[in-house]
């Protein structure tokens, strides 16, 4: 699925505060810290299965109201923030959309069975003749 900031940004809300780090004087003026949030169950960009299929994928990223909550502090921009977590969501987004493909099981083959136990064989016999002979 291709997203584009245009129609996230019509389903996306931003909360901003004050953010610690880099800045100076500015770190205790400007709200420069975006917290993204976006409601999947809410969104008309999915349908149903892909909704479902994002639920289940990103659960450790939903907060308790069913959000995506991305946070991003890392610029003296507010917009700048806002511009990295508007990324790293369709980013997040993308990933969660892949299907990945069915694994299908494979068997040891027959010549790799009997390599193995003749080297299983030439072990045994090797340590087989080191042993002394106590009968004697």
């Amino acid at each position: 699925m291709n997203l584009n900031k245009a129609d996230l940004q019509k389903e996306i809300t931003y909360k901003t505060s004050r953010s610690g780090g880099k800045g100076g004087q500015n770190v205790n003026k400007v709200s420069s810290k975006v917290e993204l949030l976006f409601d999947v169950a809410a969104s008309a960009l999915f349908n149903d299965d892909e909704k479902i299929l994002l639920a289940g994928k990103l659960q450790n990223r939903l907060n308790k109201d069913g959000l995506v909550q991305v946070i991003c502090d890392e610029e003296r921009s507010q917009y700048l923030n806002k511009e990295k977590a508007v990324e790293r969501l369709i980013a997040l987004l993308g990933r969660a959309l892949e299907v990945q493909k069915v694994r299908k099981p494979t068997k040891v083959s027959k010549a790799a069975k009997a390599a193995r136990l003749d080297n299983k064989k030439k072990q045994s016999a090797k340590k087989e003749n080191r042993g002394t002979n106590h009968d004697d």
